[in-house]
């Protein structure tokens, strides 16, 4: 038998629930503005279908204004005639208050759950409106899940989990709070969704869970193919900068810091022609790879907005480097170049590099790491003509800022707006790291590109199940408590 299940989205005004209802339904709805009242009238919309006609719906409701005169005026609701002459009185005098009225109505009779908002930016000491709200709940009578929101960049397991800890003793022992979870409509990953569905199924009456474990498979479902297209997705630049090389004329390329350098506008260019227009090939095919492949991360996370496009403009002309390569040398300018490699802006500070928002979007973050350019590319000689290639140092760096990049885009919450490059946490970076050393690494798939002969195809798919174990390795880490509800 099939069901129709409700979530109601609650909250004090300008709290942020459209914008979560934006990012877990993956389009726009409703208006979003930083302005008390947006919404006026309670909304439906359908959140998940099940091929058996299951379907899991999200109200979106206006918000509690002056919530302790809201509290006051729900005690009259349930005598007719007070509550009648009431309810004309406020729908003429005070339009917001009738709003709120109406949209707890509503819960009250459609909703099965009650995702209840709370502004995490705040203290719960703060929040003065909490505990007319908590009666306001407990009128409503249906079980409540509170989601932290406005919670800020992502944070460690440790962080978010103190977080959600202060929260639950501040709300306290009351039994229509079933649950308090961290769901920041900004910066919340699909696993997090997970865990509020597993939620959900746990506090629903048991003739809906049959229903709604229809729905959840459902859900599981989509967000599997969307992983594993994702990871596709990503591959393809590794795959492509794996096998690409540019055939030298005539090949005598030293392998200094300094010729490479000068390559690229580092310093005065007195280096063979040949050679800086193959490296710049080199450079600008992989730029175009991760840019394509960051657009079509953005869009099938049902996102807006494209890769940044903008070119390196300003070159570290205080910068040169002798050989042989000092080591030093060799990580302050690999990093720096490796955002000319992705086509995106890096500026000089101080006499210093430093590295903005672009240093996340363009996808190498660093790729040539300590290593520095000296080993970005190789010369592979053979009997009748040599060529320019990338080494498989270089190669094997592209992966975790793949990783980073996959992390960036689906922690981004469609609530936020259009999609715009941030600074990662640091903290994801050794999770990444962490994950690709107990996977074994990646040199076994780098060996695979071989030396005159390369597929491409073949090897993206290769490098997608690996990316696809490391990914999900390091979601694992990120967000130990979602593994049972995602499995």
């Amino acid at each position: 038998m099939t069901a129709r299940i409700a979530l109601s989205l609650i909250s004090h005004t300008n709290a942020g629930k459209t914008a979560l209802a934006r990012t877990l339904l993956g389009r726009d709805v409703g208006e979003v503005r930083d302005a008390p009242h947006v919404t006026t009238s309670a909304e439906q919309y359908t959140l998940i279908e099940s091929a058996a006609g299951d379907v899991l719906s999200l109200w979106d409701t206006p918000g509690f204004g002056d919530s302790a005169r809201l509290a006051r005026r729900l005690a009259t609701l349930d005598q007719p005639i007070v509550g009648f002459l009431a309810m004309v009185w406020d729908r003429w005098r005070d339009r917001a208050l009738w709003s709120s009225q109406q949209a707890v109505r509503n819960v009250r009779e459609d909703a099965d759950v009650v995702l209840y908002l709370v502004n995490a930016s705040e203290t719960p000491e703060d929040a003065g409106y909490l505990a007319p709200e908590m009666q306001i709940l407990e009128w409503i009578g249906k079980p409540v899940i509170v989601l932290l929101n406005q919670t800020g960049p992502p944070r460690s397991a440790a962080e978010e989990a103190a977080e959600v800890g202060r929260w639950r003793t501040a709300l306290g022992p009351r039994p229509y709070i079933r649950s308090v979870l961290s769901l920041d409509a900004f910066a919340r990953c699909w696993v997090q969704e997970g865990t509020l569905l597993h939620e959900v199924e746990r506090v629903l009456p048991g003739a809906l869970r049959v229903a709604f474990t229809r729905l959840a498979a459902a859900w599981r479902s989509a967000r599997e193919r969307r992983f594993d297209a994702a990871m596709g997705v990503i591959a393809v630049p590794i795959a492509q900068a794996a096998c690409d090389r540019v055939v030298l004329a005539n090949a005598g390329l030293r392998g200094s810091l300094t010729e490479v350098g000068k390559a690229i506008g580092l310093a005065p260019a007195r280096v063979d022609p040949a050679k800086n227009a193959a490296m710049r090939t080199l450079a600008e095919r992989l730029d175009a790879e991760i840019r394509t492949s960051t657009d079509r991360l953005i869009a099938l996370h049902y996102l807006d907005g494209r890769a940044a496009a903008e070119v390196m403009t300003r070159l570290a002309d205080n910068v040169t480097t002798d050989s042989p390569v000092d080591e030093r040398k060799a990580a302050v300018i690999g990093g720096f170049v490796s955002g000319a490699l992705t086509g995106l802006a890096a500026d000089l500070a101080s006499g210093g590099i430093t590295f903005g928002a672009g240093f996340l979007a363009g996808g190498v973050v660093g790729a040539l790491g300590a290593a520095g350019l000296a080993r970005g590319f190789n010369l592979v000689r053979g009997r009748s003509e040599s060529a320019l290639r990338w080494s498989d140092e270089f190669i094997a760096a592209l992966v975790p800022a793949a990783v980073l990049r996959y992390l960036a885009v689906a922690h981004y919450g469609r609530g936020r707006g259009e999609w715009l490059a941030s600074e990662y946490p640091r903290f994801w970076r050794d999770a990444v790291a962490a994950a690709i050393e107990r996977g074994g690494g990646v040199a076994d798939l780098v060996a695979m590109r071989g030396t005159p002969t390369c597929d491409a195809e073949s090897l993206a798919t290769a490098w997608q199940a690996k990316l696809g174990a490391i990914t999900r390795a390091v979601l694992a880490s990120l967000y130990p408590d979602t593994v049972q509800a995602v499995a």
